[in-house]
């Protein structure tokens, strides 16, 4: 594993960490040995950081991360998030006493006293431009419940809004192959302030796997089935918010790019790697071979004269549906 500083907080975390979602929830089921072995087998490969969130599984990839914790005397750096669980989810909801008591609730799911980095979870644009947020963060802070906080988005001008404040120490937001936009003014802006970028979604639902055709179908409590117009939550978390169709068109153009010894999953990878901007991504596993495939781009070989290729294939197939939306 190679390892990447985290802000100026003194952390060195993997290249490649857990996205822990899909073993709470909406993911189609995952069996509490499938997602003990997943996590175990995290610890194996070097992966240091693990990203959840309250509502996944309400608490229970959490309390997976916790048993997880339980069981290492490793350092691990775990990273929750907090807000999601406001019905409904608008901007009065943000306050002391409703985020302090989501937290309250994921230091009891975790096991800890004190959460290493807990993200505001995608919340209504106007909470990350707001001061009070962030003081409310720092009182919370302050009250040793939480080391560090940071925002995750769904939008490159809510992750601008908040990267202005300054105890802001990351930003965790959407960015793959067929998600090029936070590269632009974002990057550069967040590299200036020392601010850590998580990169989410980063094979776009599994579509950047290459095993996905027109016929694919899946779960009914998977949501690339019930959200893939967004009529559960934001679109572009399934899929990146790609049309299908296009997205597998966009594949077959990617996959004539793929160099000897690599496949579409690590490619995909070592692409979001290739950004120096970035801290770390967290694809996602429901079992133990997917976890293997993921870590594997880490050790592969520089791919700089594909980066253009690749941003031909984003402009050509997807740029114009999706540039302009998140």
């Amino acid at each position: 594993m190679k390892f990447r500083e985290f802000s100026d907080v003194g952390w060195k975390v993997s290249e490649v960490g857990l996205g822990c979602w899909a073993i709470g929830s909406e993911w189609g089921d995952v069996s509490k040995e499938d997602a003990t072995e997943v996590l175990k087998s995290s610890l194996d490969h070097g992966i240091n950081f693990f990203d959840t969130a309250d509502v996944y599984g309400d608490g229970r990839s959490e309390r997976f991360v916790g048993e997880l914790l339980k069981s290492t005397n490793e350092k691990i750096y775990i990273a929750t998030k907090s807000g999601r669980r406001l019905n409904p989810h608008t901007s009065n909801g943000y306050n002391l006493n409703n985020i302090e008591s989501f937290i309250d609730r994921s230091l009891i799911n975790l096991g800890v006293d004190c959460i290493d980095l807990l993200q505001l979870h995608c919340p209504p644009s106007d909470v990350c431009s707001k001061k009070e947020t962030y003081e409310m963060m720092d009182e919370i802070v302050k009250k040793g419940k939480i080391s560090y906080y940071g925002v995750s988005v769904e939008k490159v001008s809510e992750a601008m809004d908040a990267i202005q404040f300054s105890n802001v120490k990351s930003i965790q937001i959407i960015f793959n192959m067929f998600r090029q936009k936070p590269a632009e003014e974002f990057f550069q802006e967040a590299a200036k302030k020392n601010v850590a970028i998580i990169a989410r979604v980063p094979l776009a639902s599994g579509l950047l796997t290459g095993k996905m055709t027109e016929s694919s179908s899946f779960p009914a409590n998977d949501h690339r089935n019930y959200n893939i117009k967004g009529e559960a939550f934001d679109v572009g978390e399934t899929f990146s918010g790609v049309n299908f169709d296009k997205g597998l068109q966009a594949v077959e153009e990617i996959k004539k790019l793929i160099p000897n010894n690599f496949s579409l999953t690590d490619l995909a990878l070592k692409w979001i790697l290739m950004h120096q901007e970035i801290t770390v991504a967290i694809p996602g596993a429901k079992k133990n071979h997917q976890l293997s495939k993921n870590v594997n781009a880490v050790h592969l070989d520089d791919i700089s004269s594909l980066m253009p290729l690749i941003k031909d294939v984003y402009s050509q197939y997807l740029k114009e549906d999706i540039h302009h939306r998140w």
